[in-house]
């Protein structure tokens, strides 16, 4: 009966260590979970901050060329709106001129259709 007991008693610690593992090993394993998602979780920030100063570079580069060609279409514009003033200045004298005379030289003559009442 004694070596039905020890051999009942040996059955049962083998079976509690056999738990015992299996519950060190959950942890172990939940442990591990844990690292391997704060693992994933650094390396997609890293990842996001880096495709983020990617971005920011391609950015300032595109803005930066957009600022370039801002400036010179506006220079271009002041450039083009100092010639039509100069322009304007130049010859405001002389088309005042010619307007006036139109205006105030008249010579009356009869108009080639005209046909006197008979």
């Amino acid at each position: 009966m004694t070596s039905q007991s020890q051999g009942i008693q040996q059955l049962l610690q083998a079976e509690k260590r056999a738990k015992d593992k299996l519950e060190e090993a959950k942890k172990r394993k939940g442990r591990r979970l844990k690292q391997a998602k704060e693992e994933a979780t650094a390396e997609i920030d890293h990842y996001r901050l880096q495709r983020e100063k990617e971005f920011r570079n391609k950015e300032t580069n595109v803005m930066g060329s957009q600022g370039n060609l801002s400036a010179k279409i506006e220079e271009q514009t002041t450039e083009a709106i100092r010639n039509l003033t100069s322009s304007y200045h130049r010859n405001m004298e002389s088309m005042m001129k010619k307007l006036l005379s139109t205006i105030c030289d008249i010579s009356p003559e009869i108009h080639p259709n005209f046909r006197p009442a008979a």
